[in-house]
């Protein structure tokens, strides 16, 4: 099996062998995204993956993986000789980058797993397939998927200490789907924007983003809220094509200010230092995007990166990363639909119900802030301790523990919280990161992001 896999990979997935193949960087990629669509495609339920699937998935994910032990560059190093001198000599080391996200990327991997795991035993929701509640009644949300199964909690609802065990589940998927982000929107950062790309893009930023968008950018006194007030982003394709005219934009700005760009100028009223004006506005459009929508699909100029790509290392850890980002984002995904089937039980108006529970659009990934970004670059945290529901009550087989008490009428209390509890980061990823706009965006309440995605 390893040899066949491996076999079309050297083939470039084209099984003819007439040299029409595609590079061996995006056929690695590829070949990682189908075994995780594979393995992960159809999680649909918050449960433990089948010990086959976990067999199966860590063996291929650890064959494709395997490639990067052979990407290396030379450092140097001490040697002594027999006569006891001491020589500095040059030996192979993995590539720094690899070195580094590889092993954080594993660690994601197996948080993830673990943290499915720990929905082993609970019994306080279940879930019922399209047949069986065919015959049911009752509000559903509009954004469901019509093939996920539906979920049901008791009547009176969850429990206390369940809804709690289920937000700190939720908060510690979001650390994992953070880290993911990062990893990710660094490796796409440092891969080079392909000439097929750039040849697509109009002669300027006006004609990419319209008259209406641009002129929001270039008023003189710019504001990102209200630029969003006056913007359409009502669904994902209205999102993506914004996102997709800003990242544009950028990109020819950019070559404009580094005379990249040999074809037409902005003539002698727009001088240097409103170009990069602009850019900036744009940038920090770019980064709320992101900000906002964590979910929304990859953006032309992602895809094009990832299909011109010929740096086999980054394209491992790009599609490896994109592939946790996507299983963290969808067991978050899980975990809020369970969370939105328990308010419908406090309050059953769909529209109240929905609006208190948070989504990953209204919910954004948290910027991290400048001591966190300073953490990146030194080394490993712990990941946070995975606790079942078992745990996480406090249940022990022989003993009751010091944190439960007994009412008169016999009912149990049990105090544990996440008080005491904190949540803990996963492993923080050291990247090498090229600051330019986010040092300026002060302005967004003092938020920054050690990564532009882009």
């Amino acid at each position: 099996m390893m040899k066949e896999r491996f076999a079309k990979l050297l083939l470039g997935e084209d099984m003819s062998g007439g040299g029409k193949g595609v590079s061996s960087a995006l056929a690695l990629s590829n070949a990682i995204t189908n075994l995780a669509a594979s393995i992960f495609g159809e999680q649909w339920r918050l449960e433990p993956m089948s010990s086959e699937r976990k067999a199966r998935w860590r063996k291929e994910i650890d064959w494709l993986l395997s490639v990067t032990d052979h990407i290396v560059e030379f450092v140097p190093s001490q040697q002594k000789s027999k006569d006891g001198i001491n020589m500095e000599i040059m030996v192979t080391r993995q590539r720094t980058d690899l070195h580094m996200n590889i092993p954080a990327l594993r660690k994601l991997d197996a948080m993830l797993i673990d943290y499915l795991d720990n929905f082993k035993d609970q019994n306080e929701f279940w879930y019922v397939t399209k047949d069986e509640e065919d015959g049911e009644e009752g509000p559903r949300r509009k954004d469901d998927k019509w093939w996920l199964p539906r979920v049901k909690v008791p009547a009176n609802g969850l429990s206390e200490v369940s809804r709690k065990w289920l937000q700190f589940q939720k908060e510690s998927v979001n650390q994992v789907l953070k880290a993911a982000m990062a990893i990710n929107a660094q490796i796409l950062s440092e891969m080079e924007i392909p000439e097929a790309y750039v040849e697509s893009l109009p002669k300027n930023g006006r004609a990419s983003l319209g008259d209406s968008i641009y002129r929001g950018i270039t008023l003189d006194s710019f504001d990102p809220e209200q630029f969003f007030s006056t913007v359409d982003m009502s669904t994902e394709h209205l999102v993506l094509d914004l996102k997709n005219r800003i990242e544009a934009s950028i990109v020819i700005w950019k070559r404009k200010m580094t005379n990249k760009d040999g074809r037409s100028s902005w003539g002698s009223a727009v001088s240097l230092e409103r170009r990069e004006l602009f850019e900036e506005r744009a940038q920090t459009i770019l980064l709320m995007l992101k900000h906002r929508f964590p979910g929304i699909p990859q953006s032309a100029l992602d895809i094009s990166k990832i299909q011109y790509n010929m740096d086999v290392g980054q394209a491992v850890l790009e599609s490896y990363s994109r592939i946790l980002e996507s299983l963290a984002f969808t067991v978050m995904s899980r975990i809020e639909d369970v969370l939105y089937a328990d308010s419908l039980t406090q309050d059953p108006s769909p529209g109240d119900a929905k609006g208190r529970t948070s989504s990953l659009a209204a919910e954004p990934v948290k910027l991290l802030t400048a001591a966190e970004e300073e953490a990146k670059r030194t080394s490993w945290a712990e990941p946070p301790t995975s606790m079942t529901l078992s745990d996480f009550m406090g249940w022990h087989l022989e003993q009751e523990t010091e944190g439960e008490k007994k009412h008169p009428d016999g009912k149990q209390e049990t105090t544990n919280s996440l008080d005491k509890a904190p949540l803990a980061k996963p492993a923080d990823i050291v990247t090498t990161k090229r600051f330019s706009y986010i040092e300026k965006l002060e302005n967004l309440g003092g938020l920054r992001s050690p990564t532009a995605r882009h």
